[in-house]
């Protein structure tokens, strides 16, 4: 290995945050959680072409990468198997680093923004920032592939579905203020954790997730993808609707069919209101899914 590549491997979060954290260029960070090596390097790639100064990638050594994502990609040793091991890391690189953005998500899963193709995120997230907006909501919208004999694990980038209704939002409830809806929040439900909801445990059915935040001293990411912070999980400021993002995602589908509790029960995932997904921001702001606010 030459000095470069040397220098982008990591033996764990703490020697990340401590040798490579502080070196990373000015911008936006991508933190990627490899929970499996399934479609790692499409997964990698694509956040490079959004325009994050760095990716880092979490995953353990077995995992393999090619030689253009071994050179460009930040690898920290980590085992997502561990009991909160993706909020350890989280919050470990939020105290190192405060007043940077960053965005999370697992292998499997990609980003889209209003207008992602011609616009980078840091173009995005300097106009959500301008709002005076530390973090934005994400929804988690699954993907599948139409044809389950062809592709067992349900993932298939170039045949991949998504269900364009049946998506509604609840009012969520405050523990610490005799369970009254908390201002400008809200727990949204929709897709295969909908559909499917008998084998999914019930604090995982929500699909909304912060997935882009602004670092700052003493803020935590909790299990449910929500912040210790309450503003960061509002999904607008108080004077009007702000940028919200969608994460397409083959992550529940695959599940479902590696689930020996309910692969049996799954011949296909199409329905009556699946349609082909495009991979294109204008499919996604059409059905609804994210919102542009006032950024035009």
């Amino acid at each position: 290995m030459n000095d470069m590549t040397q220098q982008k491997l990591y033996a764990g979060v703490k020697d990340f945050v401590t040798r490579g954290l502080p070196g990373l260029p000015n911008g936006p960070v991508a933190l990627i959680f490899a929970e499996d090596e399934t479609e790692l390097d499409t997964t990698l790639r694509h956040h490079q072409q959004l325009g994050f100064k760095a990716v880092v990638g979490f995953m353990p050594d077995s995992f393999a990468l090619p030689p253009d994502l071994v050179r460009s990609v930040h690898r920290v040793r980590h085992d997502l198997t561990a009991e909160g091991a993706l909020e350890t890391a989280v919050n470990a690189v939020i105290k190192a680093a405060p007043e940077r953005w960053f965005y999370y998500c697992y292998n499997a899963e990609y980003l889209f923004y209003p207008f992602c193709e011609t616009r980078t995120v840091g173009e995005m997230l300097a106009f959500h920032a301008e709002e005076r907006r530390d973090a934005m909501l994400a929804f988690v919208i699954d993907l599948y592939a139409g044809d389950l004999a062809q592709f067992p694990e349900a993932v298939s980038l170039d045949t991949a579905y998504l269900d364009k209704s049946g998506y509604y939002a609840l009012a969520r409830p405050d523990p610490n203020n005799d369970n009254h809806p908390k201002e400008r929040q809200l727990d949204f439900f929709g897709g295969l954790r909908w559909r499917y909801e008998e084998h999914i445990p019930a604090p995982r059915r929500k699909i909304d997730r912060i997935a882009l935040f602004k670092a700052r001293p003493g803020l935590k990411l909790r299990g449910d993808h929500t912040f210790s912070d309450e503003e960061y999980n509002t999904y607008a400021c108080l004077w009007h609707n702000n940028l919200t993002a969608a994460i397409a995602s083959f992550r529940t589908a695959k599940a479902l069919k590696r689930n020996p509790g309910s692969t049996f029960d799954i011949d296909t995932f199409r329905w009556h209101n699946s349609t082909p997904f495009e991979w294109h921001s204008r499919q996604l702001l059409d059905l609804g899914l994210m919102e542009p606010g006032q950024w035009f």
